[in-house]
């Protein structure tokens, strides 16, 4: 079943079981899919690539606004906020653990020989096509960022 199929499906029992904020947050992602759809010129249909790149926005969106709830003090839409986020998170791959992240940005630290961290631009275009959809950006560029300013080696001739 593809991730089409899944978000109708978890709508209907969504709507079955009386769970609202469920119901609602389906909706908004399939609403967010048919913008994306219609957004160009010509209509386009998303595959599962697609739809999970929207549900990953939608995502990012709530880190954001329970970041921007948390400094106005409320609370309340944190918590609806939080929620949303728990359920998009469903649909998203698992997601990286730090040290396999750190494996990965090492991997290619040393593929585009980059040492100290005004080449973390260099860095990040490959690292996050390595990792899109597994790991969120910010910690990706993090890693990177401490990575590429760690202790250095200094190569000292005899």
């Amino acid at each position: 079943m593809g991730l089409r199929e899944q978000l109708s499906d978890d709508l209907k029992a969504a709507l079955r079981s009386g769970d609202e904020r469920r119901k609602l947050t389906i909706r908004s992602i399939k609403t967010a899919i048919t913008r994306a759809e219609t957004a160009g010129e010509e209509r386009i249909t998303l595959d599962d690539a697609g739809i999970l790149a929207v549900i990953a926005r939608e995502a990012k969106q709530r880190r954001e606004s329970i970041i921007e709830f948390q400094k106005g003090g409320r609370a309340d839409l944190v918590e609806v906020e939080r929620q949303e986020l728990t359920l998009l998170e469903s649909y998203l791959p698992q997601q990286m653990e730090r040290a396999d992240i750190e494996a990965v940005a090492r991997a290619v630290i040393a593929e585009v020989g980059a040492n100290d961290p005004t080449q973390l631009g260099l860095v990040m275009k490959p690292l996050m096509a390595r990792l899109k959809g597994q790991a969120d950006g910010r910690l990706v560029q993090q890693i990177a960022r401490e990575l590429l300013s760690g202790p250095r080696q200094i190569n000292s001739s005899p």
